[in-house]
């Protein structure tokens, strides 16, 4: 009866397009977008439990994800910091690395192979620097590869082994140097030694005896008259023995060692060393300290030359 109604008093009415769906509307309704108090809290708490799932309960609070941050922030930076002190590292031992570069390789690997053994000798190093010395085989080369080690020890922080290798270090630069040296470094070089540190009289009196041997004859008769000439039977070389390098004047030696307490005053003067009680500052005070007991010893092996009678 309504039906025929509405298709009486509409004429644009056709019964044929009329369905349940579009006269009535249903609602539809969630918890989620609801306005009741009681909907909305069953949506809070099911995603409450949807978000606490296998998480800690710090996850969700706002001062703790800040301290997250932070912290995550500080990692980030360290790491960073590690990774270029490891590629600082990194670069400077490719400088270590290429400091014999330009030495032929079969002499580096003779240098690395000797500077191995005085390490393996232990107690017998001395023996073996001086064998290596009188073979010529102690050369600036191997002062490099030793000084390449004791470089890679100091970047690691190595203590026992900086301090074998500075001590090898130094012998190996010795031994070098005193053959490099002229026949009076080398005479003030072994008068140094006999310095026992605690008599200083008799070490005077050894040195005096040293020098005594070493320096030849200065009296008029010895030189116009040659060694080994009796003067009494008129026999014996007359002819004066050859130039020998190794013969040590007096004179000689005294010249080069004043020479050398000139040059280390000088040095002295320029020098100066800053007052404080650091590491640094202590060490090298000390270093000044034996450097000046050094000094003194020379001046008076140098007073003793000079008043030496032969």
């Amino acid at each position: 009866m309504i039906m025929m109604v509405l298709a009486l008093t509409c004429p644009f009415f056709s019964p044929s397009i009329v369905s349940c769906s579009s006269l009535v509307r249903v609602p539809t309704y969630s918890c989620k977008y609801t306005s009741s108090p009681v909907l909305r809290r069953c949506a809070d708490k099911e995603k409450e439990e949807v978000l606490l799932e296998g998480m800690p309960k710090e996850y969700y609070d706002d001062e703790w994800q800040a301290r997250q941050r932070k912290r995550t922030k500080r990692l980030r930076r360290l790491q960073k910091e590690e990774e270029e002190e490891e590629e600082r590292k990194i670069e400077e031992y490719r400088e270590i690395g290429m400091r014999l570069k330009e030495y032929p390789q079969e002499d580096v690997i003779k240098a690395r192979k000797l500077v191995s053994s005085f390490i393996r000798a232990a107690e017998e190093v001395e023996e073996k620097i001086e064998e290596a010395a009188e073979k010529g085989e102690l050369t600036k080369l191997v002062l490099m590869v030793i000084w390449n080690r004791l470089d890679l020890a100091r970047r690691d922080e190595e203590k026992d082994a900086i301090r074998s290798l500075d001590l090898l270090y130094r012998r190996v630069e010795t031994e070098i140097l005193k053959r490099e040296a002229s026949p009076a470094m080398r005479l003030l070089n072994d008068l140094l030694i006999m310095h026992d540190g605690i008599n200083e009289q008799e070490w005077l009196k050894n040195c005096k005896k040293r020098m005594v041997d070493t320096f030849p004859r200065e009296d008029p008769f010895s030189i116009l008259v040659p060694q080994g000439f009796d003067i009494d039977k008129h026999q014996g070389p007359i002819r004066p023995p050859l130039e020998d390098d190794d013969v040590l004047l007096r004179a000689d030696f005294i010249r080069e060692v004043n020479a050398l307490l000139q040059e280390v005053r000088s040095e002295q003067e320029e020098g100066y060393t800053e007052p404080g009680f650091d590491p640094e500052s202590v060490a090298n005070r000390l270093k000044q300290q034996e450097k000046q007991r050094t000094i003194h010893q020379v001046e008076a092996l140098l007073d003793l030359a000079m008043g030496l009678q032969l």
